[in-house]
């Protein structure tokens, strides 16, 4: 090479795009040249490498199977480039091409031929993150990222992804970049395989030093610490420094006359919060954990002690006609000095800047720094229609009420959909809105073409108003999420969100859903963690965490994050009824009875009742438990859709165990006249089919019963919903049992104990031995010694 260099050319700050056909050398000689040609053939129409190719400031390198393009002029035509290539291979789909971009020092050469040529740590780097990704990647260097970051249209798109090893152990910290229609957010297959290669080794260091019997005190907190990550059991004992900067919003007493307000308040201490929570030099508590308290309360040093806070904000406001009053004070708690108030005394029309010119008072009190991005969000203003506000808050009101019932998703989407009605241009309403909707299309049995256009159409008109505000995009992450079940993508719009809200406990909350739906249960668990940090008192957390050890069958630590809710709301009959499941799963009856004992045929909560039946069943009192069900027949005449489909269908299989086998076919013939309508209605919801299933095996239809057990099992596959989807499997076996296809059953049976999950008759227990043992529901199965084997295993 030293020998055909006629002429060095200076060092200089190239841009450059680096880009490679994937799978390439697996192709043909005559597909290998076709490929190359139409990727020349993209790469010349885009505007970026016509106009540096006229202003002479790009160098084009053929790299065999792909291209690299040296520019000159700013980081963003690489970009441009990159986007426009991935925009025209839309129409390749034979031409699966990754690229990598760095901005960095290159030396050009002119070779013996006279071609221009490139060399330097440019070009190096370019290569070795475009080494990192997969097809459709558009990766960039934390460099070039950094530059972006500077422009605002850019932003929403970028994606930090970490450190990536690639040849001779270097590391390379790269961004994914990818817009709504272009590039892959998937995040990198290297990457992958690098986090779990890194868990496996912090397990093994972690397990060496306790081999170590290491006994100093750096020791003993390594080993504290890792058991804590592994095992996740709360220790009350240990104090953290509480943050000066941290703060505890508790409900603003209601003053109005008229005592129906009470939403006004509460929603004037959300919107505060939501301004909040985006100033990342604070820490914010979430709602969720201060609703609790009552406005005023005398003893504020235990209030911040459970809360982990420095300072308390508190208030009241009064609402009467067209009038508002806002009363506020700041009280730094661990001196008892108040810090800050203010009376604000305003036309309802003026009420964002009240809450503005709250949170900016705290921000100031407490000298926390402020971004420029953030001081925008402090004095923005949703709407500038005092009545869709009213109607928003409204909305807000319902939407926390009884953990997002179905009843109350209804009313907030009435009234959210008044507020967009009142205010087209109400962003922050649409993209509740299509949460609401998301949320119904999800898990409420409504998985309608309908409900998902009416989830798709809100989140489209907050995407129009405002695209890159972290309210929208929040939004976006649930509709993938929810309605899309697009898993992977849903999490990298999640984590984006939390970098822009790094106060708010919701995208914790978020992240930790979709990671525990991919079956990254650790990763769940921590997520959860980083939400009670922000949100300790929120029982909704406590649960999801508790949820996550029952599904890994951990269940004394299920058991005492129960208890630690139940610390919070003592007898609170649906956490209780959850404990008792925990006890059933360990085979505990006698613990599990006792926190059942004041659940009747009138208590007003399905969990609760479908906990309650299955107790009976364990302890084998039909009986009792047809009479349960008989005495609440009432209440089956309300239901309606897939919640009385499935309550015929529990009927039909109490009956069947009981030994009744006409009551149970009846019912299950009831069942079946419910379901199969909304199976035509909703082909795509598993819920339906693994339903279905099981009332066709009691009809004996078995042939039917097979095929929606299966086609609900093909709806939610274990490879894409590690939550719910074995649970679907666990319908399997016990379609396939009622049909009389013992050893199916027994082999699903097997590979489920195994496996975690969310259960499908224990829900949230996955099947134990001692549930095999005990429920008379596998008793067809009890005479195998395959069965008794089961029964017999050590819990996993």
């Amino acid at each position: 090479m030293a020998a055909e260099i006629k002429k060095e050319i200076q060092l200089e700050i190239a841009h450059v795009l680096f880009t490679d056909i994937v799978g390439y050398s697996k192709l043909p000689i005559h597909q290998q040249r076709a490929v190359v040609e139409r990727l020349n053939e993209i790469v010349r129409g885009t505007d970026e490498f016509q106009a540096a190719e006229t202003a002479a400031r790009l160098i084009k390198i053929p790299t065999g199977d792909g291209i690299t393009l040296v520019f000159y002029h700013s980081p963003e035509e690489p970009v441009e480039c990159a986007l426009e290539i991935s925009r025209g291979l839309k129409k390749h789909p034979e031409l699966q091409l990754r690229m990598g971009i760095h901005s960095g020092p290159v030396t050009g050469v002119i070779d013996a031929t006279g071609k221009a040529n490139v060399a330097g740590a440019g070009i190096n780097i370019a290569q070795r993150v475009m080494d990192c990704g997969d097809a459709r990647h558009i990766l960039l260097s934390k460099h070039v990222a950094e530059d972006l970051e500077e422009y605002p249209h850019w932003q929403p798109h970028l994606h930090e992804l970490g450190e990536c090893e690639v040849k001779h152990g270097v590391r390379v910290s790269v961004v994914n970049l990818y817009t709504a229609e272009l590039g892959n957010p998937a995040v990198p297959e290297k990457l992958k395989a690098a986090r779990i290669a890194a868990a496996a080794r912090r397990k093994r260091a972690a397990f060496r030093w306790l081999s170590l019997g290491v006994v100093s005190l750096l020791a003993v907190i390594a080993v504290i610490g890792f058991l804590l990550f592994r095992y996740r059991r709360p220790l009350t004992t240990v104090e953290l420094p509480v943050p000066e900067k941290s703060i505890a919003v508790l409900p603003f007493e209601n003053r109005s006359e008229d005592k129906a307000n009470a939403y006004f308040a509460d929603g004037i201490q959300d919107e505060i919060l939501t301004r909040l929570s985006k100033i990342a030099d604070l820490k914010i508590i979430s709602r969720t954990s201060t609703q609790q308290y009552k406005s005023a309360p005398e003893n504020l040093p235990e209030i911040a002690k459970q809360l982990g806070v420095a300072n308390i904000l508190e208030g009241s406001v009064q609402k009467a006609g067209n009038q508002v009053r806002v009363n506020v004070h700041l009280v730094n708690v661990q001196t008892g000095s108040q810090l800050w108030a203010e009376t604000y005394d305003r036309k309802l029309s003026d009420i964002f800047v009240i809450e503005s010119q709250i949170a900016k008072g705290i921000v100031e009190s407490l000298q926390a720094k402020l971004t420029g991005r953030e001081e925008q969000a402090l004095a923005a203003e949703p709407t500038n229609n005092p009545e869709a506000y009213d109607a928003y808050l409204r909305g807000l009101a319902f939407e926390a009420r009884s953990n997002y019932s179905s009843e109350a998703l209804f009313k907030a989407i009435d009234f959210y959909g008044l507020a967009v009605q009142l205010d087209p241009n109400f962003a922050l309403a649409w993209a509740r809105l299509s949460g609401a909707h998301a949320l119904l299309y999800f898990n409420r049995g409504d998985a309608t073409t309908a409900r998902r256009d009416a989830a798709k159409e809100a989140l489209e008109n907050a995407q129009k108003l405002q695209p890159n505000s972290p309210e929208s995009l929040l939004f976006v992450g649930y509709y993938q999420y929810w309605v899309q079940r697009d898993y992977e993508l849903a999490k990298t719009t999640f984590e984006h969100v939390s970098k822009m809200l790094p106060g708010n406990a919701e995208v914790s909350y978020a992240l930790g859903a979709v990671a525990r739906r991919e079956g990254l249960w650790d990763e769940s668990v921590a997520y959860w963690e980083r939400g009670l940090a922000l949100d300790p008192r929120n029982t909704a957390l406590l649960i999801e965490v508790a949820w996550t050890y029952a599904a890994l069958r951990q269940f004394p630590t299920a058991l005492k994050l129960y208890d630690r809710a139940l610390d919070i709301v003592p007898n609170e009959l649906s956490l209780m009824a959850l404990k008792a499941s925990i006890y059933q799963a360990e085979g505990n009856l006698q613990e599990a009875a006792k926190l059942l004992a004041q659940v009747n045929a009138q208590t007003n909560s399905d969990v609760v009742v479908r906990i309650k039946l299955a107790q009976l069943r364990l302890e084998r009192n039909q009986t009792e438990a047809i009479r349960f069900v008989q005495a609440r027949e009432a209440q089956l005449h309300f239901a309606s859709g897939i919640d009385k489909g499935m309550k015929q269908g529990g009927l039909a299989l109490i009956q069947r165990v009981a030994g009744d086998t006409a009551s149970a076919k009846a019912a299950a013939e009831q069942a079946r006249n419910t379901l199969e309508p909304l199976s035509k209605d909703q082909p795509g919801n598993a819920l339906v089919a693994a339903a279905l299933a099981v009332d066709y095996a009691i009809l004996d239809e078995k042939s039917s019963a097979l095929n929606e057990a299966q086609r609900a099992i093909t709806l939610v596959p274990s490879s894409k919903d590690g939550l719910s989807g074995p649970g679907y499997e666990e319908n399997l076996a016990l379609v396939e049992m009622i049909i009389g296809e013992n050893s199916r059953a027994i082999s699903t049976l097997t590979r489920l104990l195994q496996t975690p999950y969310g259960g499908w008759l224990y829900n949230p227990a996955p099947i134990t031995p001692e549930l095999l043992k005990l429920d008379p529901i596998w008793d067809p199965l009890r005479a195998d010694p395959a069965f008794q084997k089961l029964c017999e295993e050590k819990q996993p």
